[in-house]
């Protein structure tokens, strides 16, 4: 019962953003037939102080990388291989990158990804860019979180 009532979430969330007209001040809804490619390498999540220079290391990353500053912090998301061990950050998450190029005014793409990773216990750390949208798990909860968005009519691919 606690089951087919996350996956009713999931499926109303769903609908609701389908039912978005396509050419309404909303933007385009997102398809649930999105493709998704799994990227491979580990990456790290690092928070650093308000007001902190960006330091050297994330000249060196080649793969994936996002700096964000806000009022409140500096945080740096990049290849777990390239941060140094030192740094204090959260390792061991996983990309899922939404095939792009997505249209800037398409809305609830994040939150038609996020719907059944949410009813099957997954949480998320979800990074837009110009492009597209990337969806990152912890490792520990990939395979739920795969199984979860197959479920759910995505397709996931591995990043050739």
């Amino acid at each position: 019962l606690r089951l087919r009532n996350r996956t009713s979430l999931a499926d109303r969330c769903f609908a609701e953003l389908s039912s978005m007209e396509a050419h309404d001040h909303l933007g385009a809804a997102p398809s649930r037939s999105m493709r998704l490619t799994l990227l491979p390498d580990r990456i790290a999540l690092c928070r650093l102080p308000q007001g902190a220079t960006v330091p050297a290391w994330p000249a060196n990353v080649h793969s994936f990388l996002t700096i964000s500053r806000t009022p409140t912090e500096l945080s740096i998301v990049a290849d777990e291989s390239a941060v140094p061990v030192e740094m204090d950050a959260k390792r061991g998450y996983r990309a899922l990158r939404v095939q792009g190029p997505l249209p800037l005014d398409l809305v609830g793409v994040v939150a038609a990804l996020a719907a059944p990773l949410a009813a099957a216990g997954v949480p998320i750390f979800p990074i837009a860019t110009y492009d597209t949208d990337y969806v990152l798990v912890h490792e520990t909860t990939l395979s739920r979180a795969i199984a979860a968005l197959g479920e759910a009519g995505y397709v996931i691919v591995n990043s050739p």
